[in-house]
């Protein structure tokens, strides 16, 4: 894999992962736009681990006060048999909305995976663009402070739904999150915090009976610190933007690009 193709792929995919607009999605499109096609089986499978652990060790370093601060209470309930404080119960609630997008990723993981055909990609951009369009739009006041295991588990079964190729895991998130009562800034970090576990178990889970061939590996170096400084970015943009306009600028985004890969599938360019 030529390091160029790994640092624009790394690129794509740390801007992609936390900005909502998919970054599956993203990395599909811009395999198909320029032909690039040269990995399959364990090799891909190594180079999407390790820029979503480039993503995943970027956005935890942005969210570390909030990553320490619930994980921190949360194993406080446990080992020091402290009372569940607001802190310790998000912290629970965002290890239990996980598991929906575990259970749907191990057993439907690669039937959903392999729905990547461009047109398809290029719907659920559009869809799911004006769904999050759609929900943000109401007027809700709740923060972080009100997530619990309810809310928890149907946020995690929207988030599951993002294993299909251009819905976007942090769009989803945010999209229940709005229409569940949560204004745009709480809906914005709970989807970042909630992704975080995801992206680990999914990194741990495609570790397992993998063969990475040793050419591979400067590509996949490059690829993880590319995405981990972009991820980190795409957070940063994505909290800055939210709260000083709204979501809109990232649904105009999505219906947009939606629309012009309908119309070069429709096209013999590609």
């Amino acid at each position: 894999m030529p390091i160029l193709h790994a640092i624009v792929l790394g690129i794509v995919q740390g801007l992609s992962e936390f900005l909502p607009i998919s970054s599956s999605g993203h990395l599909i499109l811009v395999r198909w736009l320029f032909g690039w096609d040269e990995l399959s089986g364990d090799a891909a499978t190594a180079f999407d681990v390790a820029v979503h652990v480039g993503t995943l060790v970027g956005a935890t370093a942005y969210l570390r006060r909030d990553v320490v601060s619930y994980a921190g209470a949360a194993l406080a309930t446990v080992f020091r048999r402290e009372s569940l404080t607001v802190e310790s119960r998000v912290g629970w609630s965002l290890v239990a909305s996980a598991v929906p997008a575990g259970v749907v990723g191990v057993f439907l993981g690669d039937a959903l995976r392999g729905s990547d055909r461009i047109v398809t990609v290029a719907l659920a951009l559009i869809v799911f663009g004006v769904l999050l369009g759609a929900s943000d739009r109401l007027t809700q006041q709740w923060d972080e402070s009100h997530f619990g295991l309810g809310h928890a588990l149907v946020m995690g079964a929207g988030q599951a739904l993002a294993l299909q190729p251009g819905v976007s895991r942090a769009g989803v998130t945010m999209t229940v999150a709005r229409v569940l009562g949560y204004n745009r800034e709480a809906a914005v970090r709970l989807a970042f915090l909630m992704s975080l576990p995801v992206i680990a178990g999914a990194g741990l889970y495609g570790l397992f009976d993998l063969s990475v061939p040793s050419s591979l590996w400067p590509a996949l170096a490059w690829g993880a610190t590319t995405s981990m400084v972009t991820g980190w970015i795409a957070v940063w943009a994505t909290v800055r933007i939210v709260s000083r306009v709204s979501l809109r600028p990232f649904v105009a985004y999505r219906v947009l690009t939606g629309i012009a890969v309908l119309g070069l599938a429709a096209t013999p360019w590609r």
